[in-house]
């Protein structure tokens, strides 16, 4: 008779689910060794080609602003204007999501150069980037899918998950996800605010008015620049240049939010209590984040376009190895993901989104959660 494992006589320490084998805490600690290497090995191969990938980012943010603000002045000419409308948004989407969002979580910081410094970067977004470096690179980052501390579960308004509690308001979330998706850098500038729990009276008004300041004087300014510097300074092509500037924030709103929703509200993708934080271990948290995450597939410009955020799942299991890299990285975390019983969540962008519309549309009913229907 053969002597058995000793884990195969473990309790889980991570539990299964439909789509997730249960794991004990010998397999947490060896996947999150393998995860582990999977970084250390990418970080001591960065060099000179990650340097000059995201300086030619740079260069393109900046030339294809220029560009796209330069045509906006030729006026209503159809060409000119449709041309410098597509060049701006595709500046505002790449500054968004290849450039600020990867550079900001610190991704680039080894470079040691002053216009990439991740904890001093400014985006051309409303957002201000202290506020998302505390909401975001912190909060959401340490606390993924985190009930009650990952304020990003439906951004503090939409129920997106049975376990959220329901209220009437949830009934015309679907209009409010709309005005969410076109005005989406103002939903995220005002985030980290927490206007909805300064309401509830949990949060102290004095830390709205001391945060308040910095999210108005970045605000301010990001509307001063798109419709009030730029269009008088066009004279006669006032208009063409305010509509101009309006049509390309609004497209980088609405690609950023279709990308965001699909890496963190799919079908599959799970929240966790805060219980699961209690003596959480390396690979206790790397699994989190597996589970918390979906990808997107899809060729090199739409990842590109993406701020390679269509890897989703590595980004939340490495946010400060530089984004370029995640889709090779990706082949080996499926790998180990799938070895130990882990799904790995992907899919096309319609087949992701149809998913997290769905998931809109169904939890702004009084659809309960499977413990509230045992309970009662």
């Amino acid at each position: 008779m053969h002597p058995q494992r000793e884990e195969e006589f473990a309790l889980p320490a991570f539990p299964g689910s439909s789509r997730h084998r249960a794991l004990t805490a010998a397999e947490l600690d060896a996947i999150g060794a393998e995860l582990d290497e999977v970084r250390s090995e990418v970080i001591a191969s960065l060099g000179e080609r990650e340097a000059q990938y995201i300086r030619r980012v740079q260069a393109t943010v900046r030339y294809t602003e220029i560009g796209g603000r330069a045509l906006l002045f030729l006026g209503w000419l159809p060409p000119a204007w449709l041309a410098g409308t597509g060049l701006l948004a595709f500046s505002k989407i790449v500054d968004n999501m290849e450039l600020g969002h990867n550079v900001m979580h610190g991704q680039y910081d080894w470079m040691n150069e002053p216009t990439l410094r991740g904890d001093t970067y400014e985006w051309d977004n409303a957002c201000e980037g202290e506020a998302w470096r505390h909401s975001h690179n912190y909060l959401h980052h340490t606390f993924t899918n985190v009930e009650g501390r990952d304020r990003d579960i439906g951004y503090g308004f939409l129920r997106l998950f049975p376990s959220q509690r329901w209220n009437p308001l949830h009934l015309i979330q679907p209009a409010i996800a709309v005005g969410l998706a076109v005005l989406f850098q103002w939903g995220v500038a005002l985030h980290d605010l927490e206007l909805e729990r300064v309401v509830r009276g949990k949060v102290p008004p004095e830390k709205l008015r001391r945060e308040l300041g910095p999210v108005l004087r970045k605000g301010l300014r990001q509307l001063a620049k798109d419709y009030v510097f730029f269009p008088v300074l066009a004279g006669p092509a006032f208009l063409p240049v305010f509509a101009g500037n309006l049509a390309a924030n609004l497209a980088r709103n609405l690609w950023t939010f279709g990308i965001i929703f699909c890496g963190h509200f799919t079908a599959d993708v799970e929240t966790f209590p805060e219980t699961a934080l209690e003596d959480e271990s390396r690979g206790a948290w790397y699994v989190r984040q597996l589970r918390g995450s979906s990808n997107l597939t899809g060729g090199p410009t739409f990842h590109f376009l993406s701020g390679n955020l269509s890897h989703q799942i590595e980004h939340h299991l490495f946010p400060d190895v530089p984004a370029v890299r995640y889709a090779d990285m990706a082949v080996r975390v499926r790998e180990i993901a799938e070895r130990y019983g882990q799904y790995y969540n992907t899919g096309s962008f319609w087949s992701q989104f149809t998913s997290v519309v769905w998931r809109i549309l169904r939890y702004s009913l009084p659809v309960r959660s499977p413990e509230a229907a045992v309970a009662a």
